[in-house]
């Protein structure tokens, strides 16, 4: 009898506003795009995802994964209905999924990998959260965005910087890192 070994599946959830791409505030759109590019992941219009998804069979270095990547449709303050519901349809298990959104809190061109806690003020994520009846067991990608100015808001929606969009896009450093810890949290999800 031969061993088959299971390939793990993981949603990553970029959080954006689809009218306002190239936004600090889209960040979260803007990996996916790059994840989908580097990795050969057809996306399209999902409307039973609640947004632009695909799926695919990934490698990351020599394992592989089953990866599905949703940039939701609604806004970004009101998209947590879609990801919940993208979550029934795909990895079931709110540990199996990635949030990637932008952070004032963070220095620009930083990830930080968070597992579970509250919104820490991020309207996405409290949409999210309130969508998944209050369960907070899942990753966050936070990505740094900086603060400039006085107006957050104002700050959000103005352009990303092109070092930032290289950065993150394409063959930059900040999706090399992005990539090492989605094969991380693939091979070794938390204990439940």
């Amino acid at each position: 009898m031969a061993l088959t070994t299971r390939i793990p599946h993981l949603l990553v959830v970029g959080l954006g506003n689809l009218p306002f791409p190239q936004t600090r505030h889209s960040i979260g759109h803007l990996i996916i795009d790059a994840l989908a590019a580097r990795l050969g992941v057809h996306m399209s219009s999902d409307r039973a995802m609640g947004g632009v998804a695909g799926h695919a069979k990934a490698v990351f270095d020599d394992q592989m994964v089953d990866l599905t990547l949703l940039k939701p449709k609604p806004l970004m303050n009101i998209t947590g209905p879609a990801v919940a519901s993208a979550l029934r349809k795909t990895v079931q298990s709110a540990s199996a999924m990635i949030i990637i959104h932008d952070s004032l809190s963070h220095k620009p061109e930083t990830l930080s990998v968070k597992f579970g806690g509250s919104a820490n003020g991020h309207n996405g994520v409290r949409s999210v959260i309130s969508a998944l009846g209050g369960e907070m067991g899942f990753y966050r990608f936070r990505i740094g965005i900086g603060r400039g100015g006085n107006d957050a808001a104002e700050y959000v929606l103005g352009r990303l910087p092109y070092e930032e969009k290289l950065y993150w896009n394409g063959e930059g450093r900040g999706l090399d890192i992005v990539c090492k810890e989605l094969k991380r949290i693939a091979f070794n999800p938390p204990a439940t």
